[in-house]
């Protein structure tokens, strides 16, 4: 998947909810051996693993293209690729104020472990640091 595919797949995802990722961002983590993304121009999952640990960065899914399962698909390849790269446990942040996403993270059993008070430029908004075993 192409940085701009992803930058304009993030930028529909997230309108509304702070400043989307800009392509030179997804490229420049795209160049470490490190982060690898799974999905296509609909839905996608980016993320790294770093010794047996790996980290969701994101997960957006186009909003013309919700409620197709997309979302849970891209999460199940993030957790596949992970898996194949050595992890052994998944780390993601979330925001506390995005119902549909705790609901795809708990259906994927993912558990809170922590929270970060205003974590998100948008306000006062937290997020939740969440956990799974792979």
């Amino acid at each position: 998947m192409a940085p701009d595919q992803m930058a304009t797949c993030h930028a529909r995802a997230f309108a509304g909810q702070g400043r989307a990722w800009s392509m030179a961002e997804f490229a420049g983590l795209l160049e470490s051996p490190l982060v690898f993304a799974v999905g296509d121009a609909r839905a996608f999952a980016l993320g790294r693993v770093i010794a047996d640990e790996a980290e969701l960065l994101t997960l957006a899914c186009d909003p013309a293209h919700r409620r197709k399962g997309l979302g849970r698909a891209r999460l199940a390849g993030f957790e596949a690729e992970a898996r194949a790269r050595g992890a052994v446990t998944a780390f993601l942040e979330v925001a506390a104020d995005n119902l549909p996403a705790h609901a795809l993270y708990e259906a994927a059993d993912y558990a809170e472990v922590a929270r970060r008070a205003g974590y998100y430029a948008r306000g006062t908004v937290g997020a939740l640091i969440l956990r799974k075993a792979l």
